[in-house]
């Protein structure tokens, strides 16, 4: 489903990737892992085209979309959950919703909005509520529903357990997998090696811009080296 190929990028004289290249097929969990300053972040910006690449190409679906304006890759399906949720905080939650489907000009809009509320029962209570009042794992929930408003065959995760208390964790990642489950492929950018790998497929780990290690997640679970430096030992 997607295919990345030499993706590299600068930020002026600092090379922040150096030629990644990776695969995610149809119905995958796939999981980037790596420190902070890895490129995991950088990575998802150059697919959904954020952040202009150096060099490198990405085909999504059947499609080169490496040049492709950032709304028209998400309406192609590709769709992004960002680092620090990014809802609009004073628009409610309904309306942040709303704006997940902006690509749209189907009439499944209404039924999609009731899917949401049924895999995120809380924001059903909260819908008429200013999303910056929600708590964390609330942003949470909306940056992911909103996500989904937009049918996302491919969903970009990046971060979603960042600053949630433990119970919270646990929920999210049983939704990312439900998600899965459902038909919904995902690449993964986490730094909680041991979730992200223990609902992962496959995964890649990254090291200052450089994919050092790959392969089934089963397998880097075990590994040593990605235990000494990703697992706590």
């Amino acid at each position: 489903m997607l295919n990345v190929t030499g993706l590299a990028v600068h930020y002026g004289a600092i090379q922040a990737l150096r030629g990644i290249s990776f695969k995610v097929s149809r119905g995958e969990i796939i999981t980037l892992i790596g420190s902070n300053g890895a490129g995991k972040t950088t990575t998802l910006h150059s697919i959904s085209n954020i952040i202009r690449k150096t060099s490198g190409g990405v085909v999504f679906d059947g499609q080169d979309i490496s040049s492709l304006a950032p709304d028209r890759i998400v309406a192609s399906g590709l769709v992004q959950v960002p680092e620090g949720r990014r809802i609009f905080a004073n628009l409610s939650v309904r309306d942040n919703l709303e704006m997940g489907a902006y690509t749209r000009r189907d009439r499944g809009i209404r039924s999609d909005r009731e899917m949401v509320y049924e895999i995120f029962p809380r924001l059903r209570e909260r819908q008429k509520q200013t999303a910056g009042t929600l708590s964390g794992g609330e942003q949470q929930m909306l940056a992911m529903g909103r996500a989904l408003m937009a049918r996302p065959k491919l969903l970009l995760l990046d971060e979603p357990s960042m600053g949630l208390a433990p119970i919270l964790v646990d929920e999210i990642f049983s939704v990312i997998k439900r998600i899965n489950g459902e038909g919904t492929t995902i690449l993964l950018v986490e730094q909680n090696a041991f979730k992200a790998l223990g609902i992962a497929h496959r995964g890649y780990i990254l090291e200052t811009g450089e994919v050092i290690k790959s392969g089934a997640a089963g397998d880097l679970i075990k590994d040593d080296v990605v235990k000494t430096a990703y697992l706590g030992g």
